[in-house]
């Protein structure tokens, strides 16, 4: 069943194009990525689908009963009521019962009857309507975003703008729709939290449009793949790896077809310049209108090609020592909150050691500390080797001044620079024209992470730290520092949730969980292959255990041999009688149950009908009580007239 129709879609701005003919459709089932380097238009495309923008020209169709959820990459939750409200924001009647709910219970302190009364209608009306149900259901989802229980309360205004992204995809997810368009879902995720959302989008029934740069993510969720160009869509029926060898085929055809039409006019050119004042003027004059009509093939567009010309290069940097930094006795809390204690760690030079964990768990603070910047409380001692030139990436971006233009950020850090010379600079990393003369508080988020990693490489280093310096970098440009940090001739630490990225550069992990620390003597890829044959050989045993516990049990159940074999009538009949005896007494043991169930409930009542003497939280407390003994009282009624009718 097809949930979305685009067809001739055109948008552009400032007398340009954007992109144009873009036509495509998405059935339920089918999950395709929107691939293209920054700039491209692909937030642009999302929002016009959703149509927060007009299009020039082409039209979207929607199934017009279908359910959207749209996670834009401006993540905007308003900072208003608590996370658990925030979750059920999609759900107008519920969120409408649950603070009638509320405002039940608060107005239930009187103690009056018609107010219980009304408490207890609306808690009944409460589980009709799934707001338990759909409670459990949105903890279960915030859980697996790294939401506690606990924070459930608190309030919005009080979460991290990372919290805020991943509360904002719950929120989506929550609701359960047709269609997901998501832009950049995994850019505040951990390792975990992605690996989570893989298997769900998996499982989704409906249609999925997804936007990111995370390639291990696209090969593992999507099974189309559509390159925005400003020509219009290529589409490929297939995940994003297997998209990249299929373009380059498409690429080497069209270009030989288009080498073959540029040969043919080049010839038929030549014939009509020597002919055409000739004896085969005729014949010249035929090909010379044949070329008129002919339908002029273009060289393929390929949008990558620019995004490549990024040069990461490392200035030549002195040779540290062998030992690059040795840590002893590392510990640090944040919030009251210990993140990890007794980190000892022995670096050594050409090292790449990568810093991976859950959100919250401590890898960029202890990346901080080996770099020395760390808080005053923090414990422990880092020990430097001798001639470090040190550089570090913030995943925030704090480094970069916003009151600036590019070209002023790289004489800041280069002053001997000319404008003319900082210009030609920072072209090397796609700034281009007036480009680098723009105030970089006006810069994308891509934009800002070239910039700093521009100004981190504008002096000799040769000891490198990185807090997820990928993060709102596009494919090539991530492709091509990866290239730069495999040749580099330093020392290399980085946190980072792109997979492929790690298993790429990192030859040595520090796994922070769980307030413990633990090295791994190898690559995220060597771990990743070890976790796998780990949970292989623990489901091989927990296997030969369920087939040895099986056997032993069809053994225990063998009939005995022929001659002790009692008759199956006296075994049977003896079975029924236990079952019988059994029903029988736990009948008596539910009526006494329900009689003194009856009797709490006679008192609790009557003490509500009495005057709380301004204790209503107490009152609140023993309504809570009176529903919940209520409902175990008719659980228990069921359940005896259940036994009742099978002992008749």
């Amino acid at each position: 069943m097809t949930i979305l129709q685009v067809a001739n879609l055109r948008y552009g701005f400032a007398g340009g194009t954007l992109f144009r003919d873009v036509t495509f459709s998405l059935a339920a089932g089918e999950r395709a990525s929107l691939v293209a380097p920054n700039g491209a238009g692909k937030s642009t495309l999302l929002r016009c689908i959703m149509k927060e923008i007009e299009p020039e020209e082409g039209t979207v169709v929607i199934r017009k009963e279908a359910k959207i959820g749209y996670y834009r990459q401006s993540h905007e939750v308003k900072p208003i009521g608590d996370v658990l409200g925030a979750f059920l924001s999609g759900f107008g009647k519920i969120v409408a019962l649950r603070d009638a709910l509320e405002a039940a219970q608060h107005a239930a302190h009187d103690g009056a009857e018609e107010s219980l009364n009304r408490l207890a209608r609306l808690h009944d009306q409460w589980i009709i309507e799934g707001g338990d149900s759909l409670e459990h259901k949105v903890a279960s989802i915030a859980l697996q975003l790294g939401f506690s229980d606990a924070d459930l309360a608190r309030p919005v205004a009080s979460l991290s703008g990372g919290e805020r992204g991943r509360l904002s995809l719950g929120t989506i997810l929550a609701q359960e729709p047709d269609f997901l368009l998501l832009d950049e879902p995994t850019n505040h995720l951990d390792l975990d939290t992605i690996g989570w959302l893989e298997g769900y989008l998996k499982g989704f029934k409906g249609a999925v449009l997804l936007v990111s740069h995370d390639r291990a993510f696209l090969d593992a969720t999507t099974n189309h793949t559509f390159e925005l160009g400003t020509r219009g869509l290529r589409s490929y029926p297939l995940a994003y790896s297997d998209y990249i060898e299929a373009r380059e085929e498409d690429l080497a055809r069209e270009e030989a077809m288009k080498e073959r039409q540029d040969a043919f006019v080049a010839k038929t050119e030549d014939f009509i310049r020597r002919n055409i004042a000739g004896q085969k003027t005729k014949m010249a004059q035929g090909r010379r209108k044949m070329l008129e009509k002919l339908d002029r093939i273009d060289g393929p567009e390929d949008v990558w090609n620019k995004a490549e010309r990024v040069a990461f290069r490392f200035v030549p940097a002195a040779r540290s020592g062998d030992i690059v930094l040795e840590a002893n006795g590392l510990a640090a809390a944040r919030g009251g909150r210990p993140l990890f204690s007794g980190v000892d760690l022995l670096i050594r030079r050409g090292e790449r050691i990568g810093i991976v964990g859950p959100n919250g768990a401590g890898k960029s603070t202890l990346l901080k500390l080996l770099a020395g910047r760390g808080h005053s409380e923090d414990l422990g001692a880092v020990k430097r080797g001798t001639n470090l030139q040190e550089g570090y990436f913030d995943q925030h971006l704090g480094e970069i001044n916003t009151a600036r233009t590019a070209v002023e950020e790289v004489r800041s850090v280069r002053g001997d620079f000319t404008p003319e010379k900082a210009r030609e600079y920072l072209a090397r990393f796609r700034f281009w024209g007036d480009d680098a003369l723009r105030s970089t508080a006006g810069f994308s988020g891509g934009e800002r992470s070239r910039l700093a990693l521009a100004k981190m490489l504008l002096e000799p280093k040769n000891l490198l730290f990185l807090d997820e310096p990928t993060n709102h970098l596009d494919i090539p440009a991530a492709e091509i520092l990866e290239e730069a940090l495999v040749g580099f001739d330093g020392t290399v630490l980085l946190v980072s949730h792109d997979r492929r990225f790690l298993e790429t550069v990192t030859t040595r992990l520090v796994i922070v969980r769980d307030g413990h620390v633990d090295i791994f003597p190898g690559g995220y890829a060597d771990f990743v292959a070890t976790k796998e044959r780990q949970k292989a050989e623990a489901e091989a045993r927990a296997a030969e255990e369920r087939a040895a516990l099986e056997k032993a049990k069809r053994k225990s159940l063998a009939p005995p041999s022929d001659k002790a074999k009692p008759t199956g009538n006296y075994e049977d009949n003896k079975a029924k009688s236990r079952d019988r005896e059994k029903k029988q007494r736990r009948l008596k043991e539910v009526e006494q149950l329900v009689e003194s169930g009856e009797a709490q409930l006679a008192t609790l009542r009557e003490d509500l009908k009495q005057d709380p003497g301004g204790d209503w939280a107490k009152v609140a407390t023993m309504a809570k009580e009176e529903q919940a003994l209520a409902a175990r009282v008719e659980q228990l009624l069921e359940e005896w007239a259940t036994l009742a009718e099978e002992l008749a």
